[in-house]
């Protein structure tokens, strides 16, 4: 029997870094800006952020990044979203954002090696098997 995979629910700063293509300084820098970012520590003093928390940190990249909103903006965004009730559902929407630019790329790349304009030294090895 299939059952669905538990997701992860604890992840290590390089984990988050890998997950939102941001660089640790980012994070501890963005931890000294918002409030609701405060990852709890472990007995070693590493930061173990929750899934709910990768979901903030992924809409904040959004309303900064894409956005263009300055950190003061964002604050006040998400406060907005907080006071209206939207802000697990913009969370969420930041999160499957991410996930579908991260798909769009992968297949621009597929789309590209297949047309030719790109990839020539991982396809040269195969060109001998027909």
């Amino acid at each position: 029997m299939n059952r669905p995979r538990p997701m992860q629910e604890f992840f290590s700063i390089g984990e988050v870094c890998a997950l939102t293509d941001l660089k640790p300084h980012v994070l501890r820098y963005w931890e000294s800006q918002f409030r609701f970012l405060s990852p709890a520590k472990n007995r070693s003093g590493n930061r173990v952020y929750k899934s709910r928390e990768v979901e903030m940190i992924l809409l904040v990249k959004h309303l900064l990044y894409v956005e263009k909103f300055t950190i003061e903006g964002a604050r006040q965004r998400i406060e907005h979203f907080r006071r209206t009730g939207e802000l697990k559902k913009e969370a969420s929407h930041a999160a499957s954002r991410q996930t579908l630019d991260e798909i769009d790329g992968a297949l621009v790349a597929i789309v590209e090696i297949l047309d030719g304009r790109r990839g020539r030294e991982a396809t040269s090895t195969d060109e001998g098997v027909a």
